[in-house]
C-alpha cells in the first residue's frame, strides 16, 4: 500500500514532534545566527514553511493558472516555453553616433530590444546649448536635440524590426514624436512600431526629479498620448508605470508594489476623466519594477503585483477582459545594490536579481553591468550582462516550467503577505484623496526617505551585510580586490562643443519660419483642449528642437515647484 494522505491535524502533530525531538536539541547545541529573520520589507521570515503557513489556500482564486486571472502564475499560458523574455540593455551616452554604434553592437550580440538612455538636458527639456545644460551634455545618456539627432541614433536600424523602450518622462511626448518621425522617414507606418515610452511623471515628483510642468498639465499630456497611441500606435505602450526609481530611492518591495500600483490607478482615473476607456487603456499599460537580492521576496513581489492589479482593474474600474487586467512588466536589476568596492561581486548580485525576475515571470529584462558603480558601462561589461540573461534563458532550466516556485509554502505565504500589506498602503493613499494628493503632501516621499534611512543604518550597524563593503573587506584593503575592471568608459568633454556646433548648424539650415509657426501651434493647442500630439509631431518634422517645444509648453503650463515641507 502507498502512503496515506496526511490531514491538517497529522501535519500539526508531526511538526510539534519535530520541534520537540529534533529542533530543540539543535538550537541548544548551536543557536541560530540571530533571534529574528526578516525580508528587506521587514516581513518576518519563518524558520520553516509548511501547509500551515498558507491556511485555507484557495488555489483557483489565489494562484489559478497562467494566462488567466488573477495571473499570479504568469500572464501567458506557456510563459518562457513559448518564447523568452525580451532581452534589453539600457544604453545611451555621448552623441547619437556613439550610441548608434552601441545599439548595433548589442543587437549583433543577441539583444532583442533597445532601451534608450537620454542625457539630463534632454530629460528636462533643455537643448545642448542652453546654460542649464552646461557640463551635462551626453553624460548620463545620449544628447537628443532634434529630429536630426534621432535620425542618426537609429541610422541603419529598421524600426519595424526592433522593440524600443525609451526612458523619458517630462519630454516623453516630444521623444515619441521624434521616433514616429524617424519611422516615417524609413517608410515604417506608426501602426507597426513596437515599444514604450516610460512617461511616468508621478514617480518623477516622488523619486527622480526630472519633471518640468505641474502635475495637472503633466497628466493632460500623458492622457493625450494615451489617446494618440490608441488611434495611431496600437502596438505601442504609452506608459511604463515605474516602481524601479522609487525602489532605487530606498523604498521596500512592499512599498514598490503599493506605490507603483497607486500611480497606475491615478493614470487610469485621469484617462477616464478625459473620456477614455479603461478596457482599451488597460490592454496597453505596462509596468517597470526593480529586482533586488532577496530572491524569494522578489519572486513573491512580482506574483503579488500581478494578482493585486488584476483585482484592482476589475473591482475599481469594472474591467472584464483578461488582457486589460494583465500586469505586463519590464524588470531591471538593482543599480542601487551595485558597489564600487570589489565590483566583480556585482556579477553575482546581478545574476541573483535576474533569476528573481525570471522566476517572477517578467516580460522584459535589463541586466546591469558590473562596473556601473564606477562609471558608464564598458563594452566588455555590457556583453557579460547580456550573456547573464542568455545563460539563464538557455542553460539554467528555469524557463522550462511555468512559475516553478508556485506552490512553495514560503513563496505562497510571502505572496499573500506582500499583497495584503500593499493593499493596506493603497487604502491609506485612497484615504488621503489619491496618489496625487499624497505626493503633493510629501507623504510618499517621506515614507521612502524613512525606509532608505533604516536600510542605511542597518548597513552602518552591520546588521545587514554587504559583501566587500561592511564585511569580507580584507582583499580589497590589500589591493587585490579591485574587481579587475580593465577600463572605464570616459566621455570626452569635446562632445559638448561638437553637439552645440551641430545644433547651431541645424538652426541655420532649417526653415525657421515653419519652425516658428509649428511652435505657435503647439502653444495654441496647450491653451485649448485639443490633443497635443499632432502639433508636437508637426513641430519635430519641421526640426524644432526638444528645448523649443518644451519651452512652448512652459509658456502655458509653467514650471513645477518641488514640495519642500513634509
Amino acid at each position: 500500500m502507498g502512503p496515506t494522505r496526511k490531514t491538517k491535524t497529522d501535519i500539526e502533530a508531526a511538526r510539534r514532534d519535530w520541534e520537540d525531538q529534533v529542533l530543540r536539541e539543535t538550537l541548544e547545541r548551536r543557536p541560530e545566527r540571530r533571534e529574528a529573520f526578516r525580508t528587506e520589507s521587514h516581513i518576518p521570515v519563518e524558520r520553516l514553511y509548511t501547509p500551515e503557513s498558507v491556511p485555507d489556500l484557495d488555489y483557483v482564486e489565489e494562484s489559478g493558472f497562467p494566462g488567466r486571472p488573477p495571473f499570479a502564475r504568469g500572464i501567458h499560458p506557456t510563459m518562457y516555453r513559448g518564447r523568452h523574455w525580451t532581452m534589453r540593455q539600457y544604453a545611451g551616452y555621448a552623441t547619437a553616433e556613439e550610441s548608434n554604434r552601441r545599439y548595433k553592437y548589442l543587437l549583433d550580440q543577441g539583444g532583442a530590444g533597445l532601451s534608450v538612455a537620454f542625457d539630463l538636458p534632454t530629460q528636462i527639456g533643455y537643448d545642448s546649448d542652453h546654460p542649464m545644460a552646461e557640463g551635462e551634455v551626453g553624460r548620463v545618456g545620449v544628447a537628443i536635440d532634434s529630429l536630426r539627432d534621432m535620425e542618426t541614433l537609429f541610422d541603419g536600424i529598421s524600426l519595424d524590426r526592433v522593440s524600443t523602450s525609451m526612458t523619458i518622462n517630462a519630454t516623453a511626448a516630444v521623444l515619441m514624436a521624434l521616433y514616429v518621425a524617424v519611422a516615417e522617414k524609413q517608410g515604417v507606418p506608426p501602426a507597426n512600431l513596437r515599444g514604450t515610452v516610460q512617461n511616468d511623471i508621478l514617480k518623477e515628483y516622488i523619486a527622480r526629479g526630472t519633471y518640468i510642468y505641474p502635475p495637472e498639465p503633466s497628466l493632460r499630456i500623458i492622457t493625450d498620448m494615451f489617446a494618440f497611441c490608441g488611434e495611431h500606435l496600437p502596438r505601442w505602450s504609452p506608459i511604463s508605470v515605474s516602481g524601479y526609481h522609487m525602489r532605487e530611492a530606498g523604498c521596500t518591495a512592499v512599498q514598490e508594489v503599493a506605490f507603483t500600483l497607486a500611480d497606475g490607478i491615478a493614470y487610469v482615473e485621469a484617462a477616464l476623466r478625459a473620456g477614455q476607456d479603461a478596457e482599451d487603456l488597460g490592454s496597453r499599460l505596462s509596468f517597470f519594477f526593480a529586482a533586488h537580492n532577496d530572491l524569494l521576496e522578489e519572486v513573491a513581489k512580482f506574483r503579488a503585483a500581478r494578482r493585486l492589479w488584476a483585482r484592482i482593474m476589475e473591482d475599481r474600474f469594472g474591467v472584464k477582459s483578461d488582457r486589460a487586467r494583465m500586469l505586463r512588466f519590464h524588470t531591471q536589476t538593482a543599480g542601487v545594490t551595485l558597489t564600487a568596492q570589489q565590483p566583480l561581486n556585482n556579477v553575482v548580485r546581478v545574476t541573483v536579481q535576474a533569476l528573481a525576475a525570471v522566476l517572477g515571470g517578467t516580460q522584459s529584462l535589463h541586466t546591469n553591468s558590473f562596473d556601473e558603480a564606477i562609471g558608464l558601462p564598458t563594452e566588455e561589461a555590457v556583453r557579460l550582462a547580456l550573456r547573464t540573461q542568455q545563460v539563464l534563458a538557455h542553460e539554467s532550466g528555469v524557463t522550462e516550467t511555468v512559475d516553478p516556485l508556485g506552490g512553495s509554502y514560503a513563496v505562497e505565504s510571502l505572496t499573500r503577505e506582500i499583497e495584503a500589506r500593499a493593499r493596506d498602503y493603497i487604502a491609506h493613499i485612497d484615504g488621503m484623496g489619491g496618489m496625487l494628493r499624497a505626493i503633493e503632501r510629501g507623504w510618499v516621499q517621506r515614507e521612502i526617505h524613512e525606509s532608505a534611512y533604516r536600510r542605511q543604518r542597518a548597513v552602518e550597524r552591520e546588521e545587514s551585510v554587504v559583501v566587500g563593503v561592511n564585511a569580507y573587506m580584507k582583499e580589497a584593503e590589500d589591493g587585490g580586490g579591485d574587481g579587475g575592471s580593465a577600463s572605464r568608459l570616459r566621455i570626452d568633454p569635446a562632445i559638448e562643443s561638437a553637439q552645440k556646433e551641430r545644433l547651431a548648424s541645424l538652426r541655420k539650415d532649417r526653415d525657421n519660419a515653419r519652425v516658428k509657426k509649428s511652435l505657435s501651434a503647439v502653444e495654441e493647442a496647450a491653451r485649448a483642449s485639443v490633443n497635443l500630439m499632432p502639433p508636437i509631431l508637426d513641430a519635430v518634422r519641421a526640426y524644432a528642437t526638444v528645448g523649443e517645444i518644451a519651452d512652448a509648453l512652459r509658456n502655458v503650463f509653467g514650471d513645477h515647484e518641488e514640495v519642500t515641507s513634509l
